[in-house]
């Protein structure tokens, strides 16, 4: 997986020549931004995207999920412009469970617009929220404080798991939660990742979140944007909390760091 084709694995999500103003072409908040992520059938990929507040990050993933379009550029999933393949999910920092559903309703949602009969979808959903830790739950309503914020999290990326299990989109989900809840939570993707195989596109500010959960990092400089580092994360592919223990471990994250401050020009 790279900013270019260079496998013979087939492509799952490409930016090509990708273009963002707001202003009519005066300024760029994206140029000519190429990105391309091959796909690894039974084995996915974890992807990271870092960047100072404003460089596009959270746009980019607008694009994949079809909430934007770029002002010029293509987004191609399987090699199709969007609108011909299924739709993309997106798990974002603030709870976008429907608080008037429960959470059983709230995980089945997807199903439902795909016409999948109610037995089956609501069997579909539990087995779903049985992973997520959420059985015992499933028929509170999905809002704040009746659930915590981790669960409120877990609902959401089990909503999206049940939307499109091939593409997990997640900005910043875990930028909300305090530090125990959020070591969980990554500790949980990553179990829901060497189940499901799916590719995350993860955007994050937490180097070392981004080095214990991603394949591949990638960096992104200020505006006008566009992918300038890539670091490979060669670690080994099922991890715990030993491996942020290990040595080469804590060169990486020293390493992201130190590109992440070029990047930005601190």
């Amino acid at each position: 997986m790279s900013l270019f084709k260079d496998t013979d694995h087939p492509n799952i999500i490409e930016l090509r020549n990708v273009s963002q103003s707001y202003d009519g072409g005066k300024t760029f908040i994206i140029q000519n931004m190429d990105f391309l992520v091959e796909d690894k059938p039974a084995q996915g990929q974890f992807v990271v995207i870092l960047g100072a507040s404003g460089c596009g990050k959270s746009t980019i993933l607008r694009y994949i999920a079809d909430l934007q379009k770029p002002t010029s550029g293509q987004v191609l999933i399987h090699d199709k412009p969007l609108g011909a393949s299924k739709r993309v999910s997106m798990v974002f920092q603030q709870y976008s469970s429907m608080p008037w559903l429960t959470v059983l309703d709230n995980v089945a949602l997807p199903l439902k617009f795909q016409n999948i009969p109610e037995t089956e979808r609501r069997d579909r959903a539990m087995e779903m929220l049985q992973l997520m830790g959420l059985e015992g739950h499933e028929n509170k309503y999905a809002q704040y404080p009746t659930l915590s914020g981790g669960q409120l999290q877990r609902v959401a990326i089990a909503r999206s798991l049940m939307a499109n299990p091939e593409i997990l989109l997640m900005d910043e989900p875990f930028g909300a939660l305090d530090i125990n809840t959020r070591l969980q939570m990554q500790d949980l993707l990553a179990k829901i990742w060497l189940k499901f195989h799916p590719t995350v596109i993860f955007i994050t500010h937490d180097i070392t979140e981004a080095v214990y959960l991603g394949d591949d990092i990638y960096m992104m400089k200020k505006a006008p944007s566009r992918i300038v580092e890539h670091v490979h994360v060669d670690l080994p592919f099922v991890r715990d909390k030993d491996t942020k223990r290990m040595p080469h471990f804590i060169e990486l994250v020293q390493e992201v760091e130190d590109r992440m401050m070029r990047v930005t020009g601190v």
